[in-house]
Protein backbone atom coordinates (compact mmCIF):
# COMPACT_ATOMS: atom_id res chain seq x y z
CA UNK A 1 0.00 0.00 0.00
CA UNK A 2 1.49 3.09 -1.29
CA UNK A 3 -1.60 5.59 -1.21
CA UNK A 4 -1.51 7.98 1.85
CA UNK A 5 -4.94 9.99 1.78
CA UNK A 6 -5.59 12.85 4.18
CA UNK A 7 -8.94 12.76 3.77
CA UNK A 8 -11.15 10.12 2.19
CA UNK A 9 -14.72 9.80 1.10
CA UNK A 10 -16.74 7.14 1.96
CA UNK A 11 -19.77 6.84 -0.45
CA UNK A 12 -19.90 7.89 -3.76
CA UNK A 13 -23.10 8.81 -5.49
CA UNK A 14 -24.44 12.74 -6.04
CA UNK A 15 -23.13 13.07 -1.82
CA UNK A 16 -19.83 12.18 -2.54
CA UNK A 17 -19.30 13.79 -5.72
CA UNK A 18 -20.61 16.82 -4.09
CA UNK A 19 -17.78 16.33 -1.52
CA UNK A 20 -14.69 15.46 -3.95
CA UNK A 21 -15.85 18.72 -5.68
CA UNK A 22 -15.91 20.83 -2.62
CA UNK A 23 -12.47 19.24 -1.29
CA UNK A 24 -10.63 19.44 -4.82
CA UNK A 25 -11.43 23.32 -4.74
CA UNK A 26 -9.38 23.52 -1.64
CA UNK A 27 -6.46 21.49 -3.23
CA UNK A 28 -7.10 18.34 -1.16
CA UNK A 29 -7.15 15.72 -3.25
CA UNK A 30 -9.13 12.70 -1.42
CA UNK A 31 -9.60 9.34 -1.71
CA UNK A 32 -12.64 7.64 -2.64
CA UNK A 33 -13.94 4.22 -1.29
CA UNK A 34 -17.32 2.31 -1.81
CA UNK A 35 -18.26 -0.74 -0.81
CA UNK A 36 -20.39 -1.03 -4.33
CA UNK A 37 -18.40 -2.52 -6.87
CA UNK A 38 -19.75 -0.23 -9.69
CA UNK A 39 -21.33 2.62 -7.81
CA UNK A 40 -23.10 5.40 -9.16
CA UNK A 41 -21.22 8.57 -9.81
CA UNK A 42 -18.02 6.35 -10.89
CA UNK A 43 -17.76 7.82 -14.69
CA UNK A 44 -18.41 11.27 -13.94
CA UNK A 45 -15.40 11.16 -11.11
CA UNK A 46 -13.02 9.76 -13.36
CA UNK A 47 -14.13 12.55 -16.19
CA UNK A 48 -14.01 15.03 -13.77
CA UNK A 49 -11.27 14.59 -11.40
CA UNK A 50 -9.00 12.07 -13.29
CA UNK A 51 -6.31 12.12 -10.14
CA UNK A 52 -9.16 10.95 -7.75
CA UNK A 53 -8.44 7.40 -6.87
CA UNK A 54 -11.47 5.26 -6.30
CA UNK A 55 -11.46 1.93 -4.48
CA UNK A 56 -14.74 -0.27 -4.74
CA UNK A 57 -16.13 -3.35 -2.80
CA UNK A 58 -15.29 -2.55 0.54
CA UNK A 59 -13.87 -0.45 3.14
CA UNK A 60 -9.73 -0.51 3.54
CA UNK A 61 -8.96 0.00 7.17
CA UNK A 62 -5.16 0.26 6.06
CA UNK A 63 -6.11 3.84 4.16
CA UNK A 64 -8.43 5.04 7.22
CA UNK A 65 -6.76 4.67 9.93
CA UNK A 66 -4.29 6.79 7.85
CA UNK A 67 -6.66 9.91 7.02
CA UNK A 68 -6.91 13.00 9.31
CA UNK A 69 -10.35 13.68 7.83
CA UNK A 70 -12.92 10.85 6.73
CA UNK A 71 -16.41 12.41 5.47
CA UNK A 72 -19.16 9.35 5.56
CA UNK A 73 -22.31 9.67 2.70
CA UNK A 74 -25.41 9.61 4.88
CA UNK A 75 -26.44 5.85 3.42
CA UNK A 76 -23.22 4.53 5.19
CA UNK A 77 -24.25 3.64 9.21
CA UNK A 78 -21.14 5.37 11.44
CA UNK A 79 -21.57 1.96 13.33
CA UNK A 80 -20.04 0.37 10.81
CA UNK A 81 -16.56 -1.74 12.08
CA UNK A 82 -14.41 0.32 10.05
CA UNK A 83 -15.60 3.49 10.72
CA UNK A 84 -15.71 2.72 14.38
CA UNK A 85 -12.40 1.88 13.97
CA UNK A 86 -11.66 5.16 12.97
CA UNK A 87 -13.97 7.10 15.25
CA UNK A 88 -12.10 4.97 18.26
CA UNK A 89 -8.37 6.58 16.60
CA UNK A 90 -10.03 10.29 17.42
CA UNK A 91 -9.61 10.61 13.54
CA UNK A 92 -12.47 13.73 12.58
CA UNK A 93 -15.51 11.36 11.28
CA UNK A 94 -17.75 14.22 9.64
CA UNK A 95 -20.69 14.22 6.99
CA UNK A 96 -21.41 16.65 4.07
CA UNK A 97 -23.49 18.81 6.31
CA UNK A 98 -20.83 19.12 8.57
CA UNK A 99 -18.62 20.32 6.15
CA UNK A 100 -20.84 22.73 4.97
CA UNK A 101 -21.86 23.63 8.66
CA UNK A 102 -17.78 24.53 8.86
CA UNK A 103 -17.64 26.69 5.59
CA UNK A 104 -20.44 29.16 6.54
CA UNK A 105 -18.99 29.18 10.44
CA UNK A 106 -18.18 32.51 10.03
CA UNK A 107 -21.38 33.70 9.09
CA UNK A 108 -24.39 34.96 10.94
CA UNK A 109 -26.95 32.65 11.61
CA UNK A 110 -28.41 31.74 7.96
CA UNK A 111 -30.06 28.06 8.07
CA UNK A 112 -33.22 26.84 8.91
CA UNK A 113 -32.91 23.26 9.89
CA UNK A 114 -35.91 20.84 8.94
CA UNK A 115 -36.24 17.24 10.24
CA UNK A 116 -38.44 14.58 11.04
CA UNK A 117 -40.38 11.00 10.53
CA UNK A 118 -43.29 12.74 7.77
CA UNK A 119 -43.39 16.43 5.98
CA UNK A 120 -39.68 17.66 5.91
CA UNK A 121 -39.94 17.95 2.15
CA UNK A 122 -43.07 19.69 2.11
CA UNK A 123 -42.04 21.93 5.08
CA UNK A 124 -38.62 22.95 3.54
CA UNK A 125 -39.88 23.40 -0.07
CA UNK A 126 -43.01 25.60 1.67
CA UNK A 127 -40.26 27.87 3.50
CA UNK A 128 -37.82 27.97 0.41
CA UNK A 129 -40.91 29.10 -1.69
CA UNK A 130 -41.82 32.05 1.52
CA UNK A 131 -38.35 33.48 1.29
CA UNK A 132 -38.55 33.72 -2.57
CA UNK A 133 -42.07 36.05 -2.32
CA UNK A 134 -40.19 37.91 0.40
CA UNK A 135 -37.81 38.78 -2.50
CA UNK A 136 -34.86 36.90 -0.24
CA UNK A 137 -31.46 35.06 -2.23
CA UNK A 138 -32.52 31.47 -0.44
CA UNK A 139 -30.87 27.83 -1.62
CA UNK A 140 -33.45 24.63 -0.43
CA UNK A 141 -30.90 21.80 -0.39
CA UNK A 142 -30.11 19.05 1.50
CA UNK A 143 -31.87 15.52 1.92
CA UNK A 144 -34.44 17.05 -0.01
CA UNK A 145 -31.94 16.46 -3.30
CA UNK A 146 -29.60 19.20 -3.66
CA UNK A 147 -26.28 18.40 -1.87
CA UNK A 148 -25.79 21.37 0.70
CA UNK A 149 -21.96 21.93 -0.40
CA UNK A 150 -23.33 22.28 -3.91
CA UNK A 151 -25.26 25.66 -2.22
CA UNK A 152 -22.09 27.34 -1.45
CA UNK A 153 -20.74 28.57 -4.72
CA UNK A 154 -24.24 31.39 -4.83
CA UNK A 155 -24.64 34.23 -2.89
CA UNK A 156 -27.21 33.09 -0.49
CA UNK A 157 -29.17 34.93 2.51
CA UNK A 158 -30.90 31.90 3.49
CA UNK A 159 -30.14 28.21 3.64
CA UNK A 160 -33.01 26.17 4.03
CA UNK A 161 -31.83 22.27 4.42
CA UNK A 162 -34.13 19.00 4.70
CA UNK A 163 -31.43 17.50 6.73
CA UNK A 164 -32.45 13.23 7.62
CA UNK A 165 -30.99 11.43 11.33
CA UNK A 166 -28.26 9.87 9.09
CA UNK A 167 -27.38 13.17 7.94
CA UNK A 168 -27.61 14.77 11.72
CA UNK A 169 -25.42 11.52 13.08
CA UNK A 170 -22.47 13.43 11.55
CA UNK A 171 -23.17 16.93 12.03
CA UNK A 172 -21.95 18.74 15.07
CA UNK A 173 -21.85 22.46 14.12
CA UNK A 174 -24.45 23.74 12.10
CA UNK A 175 -25.42 26.89 13.35
CA UNK A 176 -29.35 27.38 12.57
CA UNK A 177 -31.41 30.48 13.25
CA UNK A 178 -34.44 28.24 14.20
CA UNK A 179 -34.50 24.07 13.16
CA UNK A 180 -37.83 22.05 14.15
CA UNK A 181 -38.34 18.17 14.52
CA UNK A 182 -41.84 18.12 12.70
CA UNK A 183 -42.57 14.49 14.41
CA UNK A 184 -41.42 11.33 15.33
CA UNK A 185 -42.73 7.89 14.26
CA UNK A 186 -40.64 4.63 13.57
CA UNK A 187 -38.61 4.48 10.72
CA UNK A 188 -35.40 3.29 9.40
CA UNK A 189 -35.53 0.63 12.13
CA UNK A 190 -32.98 -1.81 10.27
CA UNK A 191 -30.17 0.92 11.27
CA UNK A 192 -31.34 2.07 14.66
CA UNK A 193 -31.32 -0.41 18.21
CA UNK A 194 -34.57 1.62 19.20
CA UNK A 195 -36.87 4.59 18.49
CA UNK A 196 -35.35 6.41 21.13
CA UNK A 197 -31.98 6.14 19.53
CA UNK A 198 -33.84 7.48 16.42
CA UNK A 199 -35.63 10.40 18.16
CA UNK A 200 -31.68 11.66 19.47
CA UNK A 201 -30.45 11.37 16.31
CA UNK A 202 -33.02 13.67 15.02
CA UNK A 203 -33.20 15.79 18.24
CA UNK A 204 -29.40 16.59 17.82
CA UNK A 205 -30.41 19.88 15.54
CA UNK A 206 -32.13 21.53 18.65
CA UNK A 207 -28.31 22.09 20.12
CA UNK A 208 -27.19 23.84 17.05
CA UNK A 209 -30.00 26.10 16.47
CA UNK A 210 -30.70 29.38 17.91
CA UNK A 211 -34.07 28.61 18.42
CA UNK A 212 -35.70 24.92 18.34
CA UNK A 213 -39.66 24.92 17.12
CA UNK A 214 -41.06 21.57 17.89
CA UNK A 215 -44.71 19.88 17.82
CA UNK A 216 -46.80 20.53 21.22
CA UNK A 217 -48.85 17.44 19.92
CA UNK A 218 -45.60 15.12 19.34
CA UNK A 219 -44.18 14.95 22.67
CA UNK A 220 -41.36 12.80 21.25
CA UNK A 221 -40.21 16.21 19.10
CA UNK A 222 -39.20 18.13 22.54
CA UNK A 223 -36.04 19.29 22.92
CA UNK A 224 -34.13 17.43 25.35
CA UNK A 225 -33.39 20.86 27.91
CA UNK A 226 -35.39 23.84 28.01
CA UNK A 227 -34.05 26.40 25.81
CA UNK A 228 -35.60 29.33 23.48
CA UNK A 229 -38.25 27.43 22.16
CA UNK A 230 -41.82 27.96 20.70
CA UNK A 231 -44.41 25.35 19.50
CA UNK A 232 -46.61 24.53 16.55
CA UNK A 233 -49.79 22.38 16.42
CA UNK A 234 -53.44 21.99 15.42
CA UNK A 235 -54.79 22.92 18.37
CA UNK A 236 -55.46 26.67 19.88
CA UNK A 237 -52.07 28.65 20.63
CA UNK A 238 -50.96 29.79 23.64
CA UNK A 239 -48.97 32.72 24.24
CA UNK A 240 -46.70 33.12 21.14
CA UNK A 241 -47.58 29.74 19.69
CA UNK A 242 -48.60 28.70 16.63
CA UNK A 243 -51.72 27.15 16.23
CA UNK A 244 -55.01 27.15 14.93
CA UNK A 245 -58.64 29.62 16.32
CA UNK A 246 -61.66 29.56 15.06
CA UNK A 247 -61.11 28.50 11.21
CA UNK A 248 -57.98 30.03 11.17
CA UNK A 249 -54.11 30.15 11.49
CA UNK A 250 -52.66 31.91 14.57
CA UNK A 251 -49.61 33.16 15.88
CA UNK A 252 -50.58 34.24 19.58
CA UNK A 253 -53.19 36.37 18.69
CA UNK A 254 -52.40 37.17 15.08
CA UNK A 255 -54.28 36.04 12.38
CA UNK A 256 -52.24 34.71 9.44
CA UNK A 257 -54.75 32.87 6.93
CA UNK A 258 -58.05 31.23 7.18
CA UNK A 259 -57.88 27.38 6.87
CA UNK A 260 -60.59 27.34 3.72
CA UNK A 261 -58.13 29.85 2.15
CA UNK A 262 -55.43 27.22 2.10
CA UNK A 263 -54.66 25.24 -1.23
CA UNK A 264 -52.92 22.33 0.69
CA UNK A 265 -55.11 19.46 1.55
CA UNK A 266 -55.87 17.34 4.90
CA UNK A 267 -54.92 18.30 8.23
CA UNK A 268 -51.47 17.02 8.15
CA UNK A 269 -50.65 19.91 5.58
CA UNK A 270 -52.30 22.68 7.92
CA UNK A 271 -50.09 21.35 10.44
CA UNK A 272 -46.96 21.35 7.89
CA UNK A 273 -47.66 24.97 6.80
CA UNK A 274 -48.40 26.26 9.76
CA UNK A 275 -44.65 24.94 10.96
CA UNK A 276 -43.05 26.52 7.50
CA UNK A 277 -44.43 29.99 8.80
CA UNK A 278 -43.03 29.80 11.94
CA UNK A 279 -39.76 28.81 10.74
CA UNK A 280 -40.16 31.56 8.19
CA UNK A 281 -40.64 34.51 10.97
CA UNK A 282 -37.81 33.10 12.50
CA UNK A 283 -36.04 33.81 9.35
CA UNK A 284 -37.60 37.37 9.35
CA UNK A 285 -40.08 36.67 6.91
CA UNK A 286 -43.04 39.00 6.85
CA UNK A 287 -46.62 37.87 6.62
CA UNK A 288 -47.98 38.87 3.60
CA UNK A 289 -45.13 36.73 1.70
CA UNK A 290 -46.53 33.83 3.74
CA UNK A 291 -49.93 34.38 3.28
CA UNK A 292 -49.12 34.56 -0.77
CA UNK A 293 -47.76 30.97 -0.28
CA UNK A 294 -50.46 29.35 1.25
CA UNK A 295 -52.87 30.80 -1.35
CA UNK A 296 -50.77 28.89 -4.03
CA UNK A 297 -49.31 25.86 -2.54
CA UNK A 298 -50.87 23.53 -3.57
CA UNK A 299 -48.34 20.17 -2.48
CA UNK A 300 -45.47 18.46 -3.64
CA UNK A 301 -46.17 16.48 -6.44
CA UNK A 302 -47.22 12.79 -5.01
CA UNK A 303 -47.57 13.92 -1.68
CA UNK A 304 -51.54 14.42 -1.18
CA UNK A 305 -51.11 16.93 -4.35
CA UNK A 306 -54.08 18.70 -5.45
CA UNK A 307 -54.37 18.11 -9.11
CA UNK A 308 -57.54 19.30 -9.92
CA UNK A 309 -61.21 20.20 -9.13
CA UNK A 310 -63.42 19.10 -11.76
CA UNK A 311 -67.14 20.06 -10.57
CA UNK A 312 -66.47 21.02 -7.29
CA UNK A 313 -64.59 17.19 -7.24
CA UNK A 314 -60.98 17.62 -5.74
CA UNK A 315 -58.65 15.16 -7.09
CA UNK A 316 -56.11 14.43 -4.80
CA UNK A 317 -52.66 12.63 -5.87
CA UNK A 318 -51.06 10.97 -2.78
CA UNK A 319 -48.81 7.80 -4.91
CA UNK A 320 -45.82 8.85 -2.83
CA UNK A 321 -47.88 6.96 -0.40
CA UNK A 322 -46.22 3.35 -0.85
CA UNK A 323 -46.72 1.75 2.31
CA UNK A 324 -49.93 1.44 5.07
CA UNK A 325 -48.66 3.87 7.37
CA UNK A 326 -48.74 6.55 4.54
CA UNK A 327 -52.34 6.29 3.37
CA UNK A 328 -53.09 5.85 7.00
CA UNK A 329 -51.90 9.43 7.82
CA UNK A 330 -53.61 10.48 4.28
CA UNK A 331 -57.29 9.66 5.48
CA UNK A 332 -56.93 10.87 9.54
CA UNK A 333 -55.38 14.15 7.67
CA UNK A 334 -58.74 14.09 5.38
CA UNK A 335 -61.03 12.78 8.44
CA UNK A 336 -62.39 16.39 9.06
CA UNK A 337 -63.64 16.84 5.75
CA UNK A 338 -67.14 16.69 5.17
CA UNK A 339 -67.62 15.24 1.46
CA UNK A 340 -67.11 11.74 0.69
CA UNK A 341 -63.42 10.26 0.27
CA UNK A 342 -63.48 7.82 -2.90
CA UNK A 343 -60.00 5.95 -2.34
CA UNK A 344 -57.77 4.37 -5.26
CA UNK A 345 -55.70 2.19 -3.40
CA UNK A 346 -53.74 -1.28 -4.31
CA UNK A 347 -50.18 -2.15 -6.29
CA UNK A 348 -47.43 -4.81 -4.33
CA UNK A 349 -47.76 -4.50 -0.79
CA UNK A 350 -44.75 -5.88 -0.19
CA UNK A 351 -46.12 -8.83 1.84
CA UNK A 352 -47.23 -5.84 4.30
CA UNK A 353 -49.63 -6.29 6.97
CA UNK A 354 -52.74 -3.95 5.64
CA UNK A 355 -54.61 -3.88 8.86
CA UNK A 356 -53.96 -0.85 10.22
CA UNK A 357 -55.81 0.47 7.08
CA UNK A 358 -59.27 -0.49 9.67
CA UNK A 359 -58.37 2.01 11.60
CA UNK A 360 -59.58 5.03 9.10
CA UNK A 361 -61.47 3.09 6.49
CA UNK A 362 -64.62 4.63 8.32
CA UNK A 363 -64.17 7.54 6.45
CA UNK A 364 -63.63 6.05 2.90
CA UNK A 365 -67.49 6.19 1.56
CA UNK A 366 -65.93 3.79 -1.56
CA UNK A 367 -62.77 1.81 -2.07
CA UNK A 368 -61.39 1.20 -6.26
CA UNK A 369 -58.74 -1.26 -5.69
CA UNK A 370 -56.05 -2.07 -8.76
CA UNK A 371 -53.23 -4.35 -8.73
CA UNK A 372 -51.42 -6.80 -7.44
CA UNK A 373 -52.48 -6.54 -3.70
CA UNK A 374 -55.83 -4.81 -4.56
CA UNK A 375 -58.40 -7.75 -3.49
CA UNK A 376 -56.04 -8.08 -0.43
CA UNK A 377 -56.87 -4.28 0.79
CA UNK A 378 -60.60 -5.02 -0.31
CA UNK A 379 -60.87 -7.89 2.13
CA UNK A 380 -60.22 -5.50 5.10
CA UNK A 381 -63.17 -2.90 3.76
CA UNK A 382 -66.55 -4.08 4.51
CA UNK A 383 -68.23 -1.18 2.68
CA UNK A 384 -69.07 -0.67 -1.30
CA UNK A 385 -65.85 -1.55 -3.44
CA UNK A 386 -64.94 -1.74 -6.73
CA UNK A 387 -62.03 -3.64 -8.65
CA UNK A 388 -60.45 -2.01 -11.66
CA UNK A 389 -57.62 -3.47 -14.13
CA UNK A 390 -56.20 0.43 -14.85
CA UNK A 391 -56.06 3.91 -12.97
CA UNK A 392 -57.78 5.12 -16.52
CA UNK A 393 -61.18 2.80 -15.53
CA UNK A 394 -60.33 3.75 -11.55
CA UNK A 395 -59.96 7.50 -12.12
CA UNK A 396 -63.45 7.06 -14.37
CA UNK A 397 -65.56 4.92 -11.48
CA UNK A 398 -63.94 7.51 -8.83
CA UNK A 399 -65.80 10.43 -10.89
CA UNK A 400 -68.76 8.23 -11.59
CA UNK A 401 -69.67 8.30 -7.86
CA UNK A 402 -68.16 11.22 -6.88
CA UNK A 403 -70.78 14.79 -5.88
CA UNK A 404 -69.92 18.00 -5.01
CA UNK A 405 -67.35 18.49 -2.58
CA UNK A 406 -66.48 15.04 -2.14
CA UNK A 407 -62.65 13.89 -2.55
CA UNK A 408 -60.99 11.37 -4.78
CA UNK A 409 -57.73 9.92 -3.43
CA UNK A 410 -55.21 8.33 -5.29
CA UNK A 411 -53.00 6.85 -2.24
CA UNK A 412 -52.54 3.41 -2.72
CA UNK A 413 -50.25 1.97 0.51
CA UNK A 414 -48.61 0.01 -1.74
CA UNK A 415 -45.36 0.25 -3.98
CA UNK A 416 -46.09 0.44 -7.88
CA UNK A 417 -43.62 -1.69 -9.35
CA UNK A 418 -46.77 -4.14 -10.46
CA UNK A 419 -47.48 -1.73 -12.47
CA UNK A 420 -45.38 0.91 -13.00
CA UNK A 421 -41.36 2.34 -13.12
CA UNK A 422 -42.05 4.31 -9.80
CA UNK A 423 -44.63 6.53 -7.50
CA UNK A 424 -43.80 8.96 -9.83
CA UNK A 425 -45.07 7.46 -12.93
CA UNK A 426 -48.14 6.00 -11.22
CA UNK A 427 -49.15 9.46 -10.02
CA UNK A 428 -48.38 11.06 -13.47
CA UNK A 429 -50.76 8.59 -15.13
CA UNK A 430 -53.14 9.72 -12.42
CA UNK A 431 -52.84 12.95 -12.73
CA UNK A 432 -53.34 12.51 -16.90
CA UNK A 433 -56.57 10.50 -16.08
CA UNK A 434 -57.70 13.29 -14.04
CA UNK A 435 -56.92 16.18 -17.04
CA UNK A 436 -58.63 14.06 -19.73
CA UNK A 437 -61.90 13.14 -17.71
CA UNK A 438 -64.66 13.81 -19.90
CA UNK A 439 -67.13 15.56 -17.13
CA UNK A 440 -69.40 16.07 -19.72
CA UNK A 441 -69.65 12.62 -21.34
CA UNK A 442 -69.80 11.31 -17.40
CA UNK A 443 -72.83 13.31 -17.58
CA UNK A 444 -74.76 12.38 -20.49
CA UNK A 445 -74.20 9.19 -19.41
CA UNK A 446 -75.67 9.36 -16.25
CA UNK A 447 -78.71 10.94 -17.62
CA UNK A 448 -79.01 7.87 -19.99
CA UNK A 449 -79.36 5.60 -17.05
CA UNK A 450 -81.67 7.72 -15.34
Amino acid sequence: MEQHNTHIVLGLGATGLSVVRYLCQLGITPLVMDSREQPPGAEQLATEFPDVSLVTGGFDCRYLVQATQIVVSPGIAIDTPEIRAAIDMDIDVIGDVELFARAIKDRSPCVIGITGSNGKSTVTTLVGAMAKAAGLSYAVGGNIGVPVLSLLDSDIDLFVLELSSFQLETTQSLNCISATCLNISEDHMDRYRDLEAYRQAKLAIYAQSKRALFNREDSLTQPNDPMNQNSFGLSSPVNDEWGVKDGKIVHGTTEMIALQDVKLVGSHNHANLIAAMALAYDAGIEKEPMIAVAKQFTGLAHRCELVATKDDISYVNDSKATNVGATVAALEGLSDHLGNIILIAGGDGKGADFTPLTSVFSGVSHLITLGKDGDTIAKLFKGNKTKVDSMSCAVIKAAELASAGDIVLLSPACASLDMYKNFMARGDDFRHQVQILDVEGLHLKAAENV
